[in-house]
């Protein structure tokens, strides 16, 4: 396989061993359908993925920094439903309990979801309150 070509004058199929057709070739307009070839894994993987040590690095920093966000975003939500249990265990068991109307268990999600600005997560608060048995479920 030969190596990208240097310049935007030499980016044609014309030197290219499979003769595939890229979009930003300079005779891209001028071939037809029956010219075009298809490019190689080879060829997509050199156009796309070519990264120098200090691409590798700032690619190796965005998906840590994208996993500390995700772990401190588990860990927050694990530490606001610990507190909702701590604050309203009891008085969320009497809200959401089985004689509540379920039309208000709907207006209090409602209204829990909009001041946490969040459905996942009051569900997450919702899912911790239930293994705490502080808020019991209907089943069936």
């Amino acid at each position: 396989m030969s190596a990208a070509p240097e310049s935007n004058k030499d980016k044609s199929r014309k030197f290219r061993d499979t003769g595939s057709t890229h979009f930003g070739d300079t005779d891209f307009a001028e071939e037809t359908a029956e010219q075009i070839g298809d490019a190689t894994w080879g060829e997509v993987a050199s156009a796309c993925c070519n990264h120098d040590a200090e691409g590798w690095f700032k690619i190796f920093i965005g998906v840590c920094g994208a996993l500390f966000f995700l772990y401190f975003f588990l860990f927050s939500l694990e530490l606001l439903g610990n507190s909702a249990k701590v604050l309203g265990g009891c008085s969320a068991g009497g809200l959401l309990s089985d004689d509540t109307n379920p039309v208000a268990g709907l207006v209090i999600g409602e209204l829990a979801t909009a001041l946490v600005q969040s459905s996942s997560t009051t569900t997450s608060i919702i899912v911790t309150l239930v293994g705490a048995e502080a808020v019991s479920v209907k089943s069936g």
